[in-house]
């Protein structure tokens, strides 16, 4: 009898039509699709997050126009019952992506010639088709004059705690135009300003600069093994490190197509507004990194452990990024205790570590700039206030369920 029903289930195996269901959703595998692509061809944190922002919020309106749940990011589609939404967020994510990140067409054609191959032929693929394609159109025009490719010029101080650039390669100011993009949800880049950094002379200042001094150095550091790996875990691009969180996360919950949209939309939206936010303020301040403060104060070949990104210290953006995801997760789920483990991306990629909580992960992530020489305390303090800001601001104003349902953790 086992036999005969192993025979039986490989016949059917063998005749199931080409359209399998695949393991994951549109949503969970264009975001590992474009995180992974976007990863190999080393694209800047910055332009990820407008990009991954774009990105999700075409494919929840997709998803949510065909299965209408929640308020919709742009009020210009009407529903498509009857529409795959899974197609719709195939197209939608497609479309985002070769405009954003043109020079990886090629992959993201692929991907979609995949998506619809395992989709069943028809009229609701047929509509689903078409209405990721208006969606994508509404999105891309949206966001066409947003500020992203205005050309701005930093000016480079001399004073004690002005920026300049950095060595070892003194690399020119990044992406100063970035301060003034428009926001994804905020109602300005300054909405949450922080107040100014510490007086270079004060107490405060001197503080930061000999935590930074002992813990953050390249050579002599008191830093312990720990405190390394985490410098390390934490380095690479938090728009890919926070993604793989959130599809970790998202998986283990096991949310349907139109949840995961929700989420990963406002993820990606709390990101790209915390990129814009934390760089009007740092180009605002034009505060000083610490290795700047640290060689002028007398330790003229200090050097810090890992490399420091080229834009000013005040406040972390790593650290913004890190709590506004973490805001996001906590206020989805219902609850910031939700375990999980997360493996490091490039440039260090292989180490794992595991969190009981959303805000101890974030916690970490700021506190890793630290132990890696590029931030001050207080930056780091003053960036996890401004990503909480942002992302309960994202999250209380941003895609709102049409009937308050909340997601409970399971």
């Amino acid at each position: 009898m086992k036999t005969l029903f192993r025979s039986l289930l490989t016949l059917l195996t063998l005749l199931a039509p080409a359209a399998a269901v695949r393991a994951e959703d549109e949503v969970l595998h264009w975001n590992r699709v474009a995180t992974a692509e976007a990863a190999a061809a080393q694209t800047d944190p910055i332009t990820e997050s407008r990009a991954f922002a774009m990105l999700h919020v075409a494919m929840f309106d997709a998803v949510n126009a065909a299965e209408p749940r929640d308020t919709p990011y742009l009020d210009r589609r009407p529903a498509a019952p009857g529409a795959s939404a899974s197609a719709a967020a195939a197209v939608a994510a497609h479309d985002v992506l070769v405009q954003t990140l043109p020079k990886l067409r090629a992959a993201f054609d692929r991907e979609l010639e995949t998506s619809l191959h395992a989709l069943p032929q028809g009229k609701a693929t047929d509509d689903g088709v078409a209405l990721g394609r208006a969606v994508a159109r509404d999105v891309l025009a949206t966001r066409r004059s947003d500020g992203s490719e205005r050309k701005v010029s930093s000016v480079v101080g001399s004073r004690p705690g002005a920026y300049r650039p950095t060595p070892p390669d003194l690399t020119p100011a990044f992406m100063v135009q970035w301060g003034s993009v428009k926001p994804f949800a905020l109602r300005s880049p300054a909405q949450f300003r922080p107040g100014p950094p510490p007086a270079v002379d004060g107490e405060v200042a001197r503080r930061d600069v000999e935590v930074v001094r002992a813990v953050g150095a390249q050579e002599g550091a008191v830093r312990n093994d720990e405190q390394s790996e985490i410098a390390r875990y934490w380095y690479e691009n938090s728009t890919q490190g926070w993604n793989r969180i959130t599809r970790e996360v998202a998986a283990a919950h096991a949310l349907d197509l139109h949840d995961d949209a929700r989420l990963f939309a406002l993820v990606n939206m709390a990101m790209a507004d915390g990129y814009i936010s934390v760089f009007e303020a740092k180009y605002h301040y034009l505060y000083w990194r610490p290795v700047t403060a640290i060689r002028e104060g007398g330790s003229s070949d200090w050097l810090s452990y890992l490399g420091t990104p080229p834009i000013p210290d005040y406040p972390s953006g790593h650290t913004v990024e890190g709590a506004a995801v973490a805001t996001v997760l906590a206020r989805f789920f219902g609850t910031d205790f939700v375990p999980f483990q997360m493996e490091s991306g490039a440039p260090y990629a292989g180490i794992t570590r595991r969190f009981w909580s959303f805000s101890e992960a974030a916690r970490e992530n700021g506190a890793s700039r630290v132990f890696a020489g590029i931030h001050f305390p207080t930056a780091v303090d003053q960036g996890y206030v401004l990503g909480q800001s942002v992302g309960t601001w994202v999250f209380e104003h941003g895609l709102k369920p049409s009937a308050a349902v909340a997601i409970s953790a399971r």
